[in-house]
Order: C-alpha cells, then structure tokens, then sequence
C-alpha cells in the first residue's frame, strides 16, 4: 500500500534547531507556506550537517540548491582546482576562479546566497585513511565521478550508518537514487553494491572526459539529489530508497526500477545506465607495477623512434588533440585485443589525464608483455610542458 500523496515513509534524519528569527522566515517564507514543510521542517532543514562529494558537475547545483534550502553546514569535499572545461557543467565556479581550489569558489559561492551557512572544506581526495571525516554529517551526498571514490563513500556510509545521495551523468542519460545500508529499523536497507556489486572492469565504462556530459542535465540531476537530501532531512514524501530513477535527456523520458537490498546486482538497468554510474575505474592509479615517463622524457625518446606510442583516447578526443605518430586504439578494443599493441619496440600508453593509460598498461603487463609505460598526466601534460600548441580540454 502506498503512502498518501506527501506523507512520509521515514522519519526525519534531524531535529528541528531553534526557533527562526524574523530574517529568516521572510528568506525561506516559500518553504513555510507549503504544508509538507513548514517552520519544523525548516528548523530541521537549518539544524543539519549535509557533507557533498565533489564539486564538480552534480556537486555544484546540490551546494547551491541546499545552501538556498537553508542547510545550516555543508561539507565539500574536492581535491580539484577549477579547469577552463569544468565551466560548461560546474555553475558554482567562473572564469576568475580557474587555477583556484574547488572548495575555495565553493565556499564563495554558498556565501553569495547566504553567508550564515557554515561551510567546512575539505581540500583533499578522498582515501582509507581518511574517509571517516564523512561521521561528522548527518547526509552525504555522492557527486563524484570515478569508481573508487564511489564504492569508498558507499561502504564508508554503511559502516556510519548513514544516507546517501547518489547521482551519475553519462553524456544523455542519468540515474539518482538514495542508499543506506544500515537504516533505522523500519526503513529498508540498500546501498551501491546493491546496484552495482563490484566496479566495472578497465575500459568497460568510459569517463565524462571520454564520452562527454550534457552539461544541463548536470544542473537537472543536481537538482534532483538536492530535492532527495531536503526530504530525507525533513522526514517529507518518499525518497528514492529502492528505486533507481534513470533520465533520458535525448527521449525526455523518465522510467524507473526497482532496487532490492542484497540483490546482489539483479536490478535490471540498461546499458546506458551502467556506464552512467561513473567515470572509468581508477583503483589501480598508483599501482607500483607500471612504470612512467613524463612528458619531456618521452620528447626525448620520439625524437629518435625508439618507441611506440598508443593513444587509447576516444575518436572525438583525439579530434580536439592529438600527438602525431601515435597509435590510435580505443580502451576498449585494447581490451578486447592487448595483441592490436605492436610488439616490436617499447610502448608507452597516452590518455587524456593520466588514468585509462595506467589501466591500459596493466591490462598489457597482465597478458605478458614487457617494456610497458603510461603517460602521466596524458596529452594534458604534453600540452602543459611540451608543446603548448596541443589544445587543452
């Protein structure tokens, strides 16, 4: 039996905090009108703790959108600086702030719409050593766009006991969804492995920087997860625990499915869906196994031919930029085909930032061959230190 159109099916995640003064019921007066909210919920609303992963494409719209709603802290948490292609998606930042931290124009922002949030920044990456900083919420809300960090927020969550917002854009489509994995009795228990047990394998799912995002669909999505938080927050309506909602910006449709705690991966989501649950897995970045070179070095080495470059870029990326010479072999068809790599000279793998070369040489070392190295930093690092001619994106 369902709900009555409204009512809640949790209770609130916050006490109401004190009573409002006279500035803020005239600020948040569209909230107090509607009778799902009110002033409780308000107060609610400025009593919490909400901790946003990321930044960056969904970070941006959720920030604004709950420092406007009248959450009273807000965590960000980004280890990024602002680069000239976040401004087509990440509205919190402009062209004055690329070069700065993330966090920092985040902060700036939140302060434009109202300086009485108060704003903790967490200028860092998240890791194992760290994550727990995430205790100190009462919501998280999951922006980020690579696996790891993912699968890391989502196992930190359940170890907390705490709700997440979680949402993913791959260039049309996009999901949104709410986990907790260890809820209140009563409420249903569901979290990311529940959708996706594992991450996907290197190369299956392409990153935003591959494929490309829709960058209105970022501020769509946000806007959604920010709804999710204020409801969970406030006890209001049904959130999305157990359901997942996928969008198709191209169709302009939206169709959603079911998700059962401890499914183990059953839910039956599209294609598209799947690849839109993050950008490419980067657990083995650091891995010691692989060995690198910069870009002057590997200058150095082209200049007399002896070694072989593989681009394992996406086509329309190497339209923007590319290094003549290079091998052109999509991720996935290096996985699909590691002997497509010629085996006559040294290889050295070439991405965009430095992360699908990492995996692509694992991929390599994994099937027996030798004299394998990436890139770091990708042709962005080419650019920056080789040859500044080559466009950046």
């Amino acid at each position: 039996m369902q709900a009555p159109h409204g009512a809640s099916r949790i209770p609130p995640l916050v006490d109401p905090g004190p009573a409002l003064s006279a500035d803020q019921v005239r600020r948040w007066s569209r909230h107090l009108l509607l009778p799902q909210l009110g002033e409780i919920a308000q107060r609610r609303l400025r009593a919490s703790r909400v901790c946003v992963v990321g930044a960056g494409g969904l970070g941006a719209p959720v920030l604004l959108y709950l420092a406007a709603a009248g959450v009273g802290r807000l965590g960000v948490v980004d280890a990024d600086d602002v680069e000239l292609s976040n401004l087509q998606r990440q509205i919190l930042h402009g062209v004055a702030d690329v070069g700065a931290p993330k966090v920092a124009s985040a902060r700036s922002r939140v302060a434009e719409i109202d300086p009485a949030v108060d704003v903790v920044t967490h200028h860092l990456r998240l890791t194992a050593d760290n994550v727990d900083l995430l205790a100190q919420y009462d919501l998280v809300v999951d922006g980020t766009d690579n696996f790891e960090t993912r699968y890391l927020v989502n196992d930190a969550c359940v170890r907390w006991g705490l709700p997440e917002v979680w949402g993913s854009v791959y260039r049309f489509d996009a999901q949104v969804a709410t986990f907790w994995g260890a809820p209140p009795a009563g409420v249903p228990a569901v979290q990311l492995r529940d959708l996706f047990p594992q991450p996907p394998a290197p190369g299956e799912v392409p990153s935003c920087d591959a494929a490309g995002v829709l960058g209105a669909l970022c501020g769509q999505v946000g806007s959604l997860m920010a709804t999710e938080a204020v409801k969970l927050i406030t006890g209001v309506g049904e959130p999305l625990l157990g359901r997942v909602l996928l969008i198709d910006a191209l169709r302009a449709r939206w169709t959603e499915v079911p998700l059962r705690g401890g499914a183990h991966g059953e839910t039956d989501v599209s294609g598209a869906a799947r690849a839109g649950a993050g950008a490419a897995h980067a657990t083995d970045a650091a891995a010691p196994s692989v060995g690198e070179i910069t870009a002057p070095e590997l200058a150095g080495l082209l200049a007399d031919g002896s070694v072989t470059v593989v681009d394992v870029r996406e086509p329309m990326e190497r339209e923007i930029a590319s290094l003549p010479g290079a091998l052109p072999l999509p991720m996935g068809e290096l996985v699909r085909d590691p002997a497509a790599v010629p085996a006559d000279r040294p290889v050295v793998l070439m991405c965009h930032h430095g992360v699908r070369s990492v995996q692509a040489a694992l991929h390599l070392v994994a099937h027996g061959r030798t004299g394998v190295r990436h890139l770091v930093g990708g042709i962005d690092a080419w650019s920056l230190t080789v040859d500044p001619s080559v466009p950046r994106y």
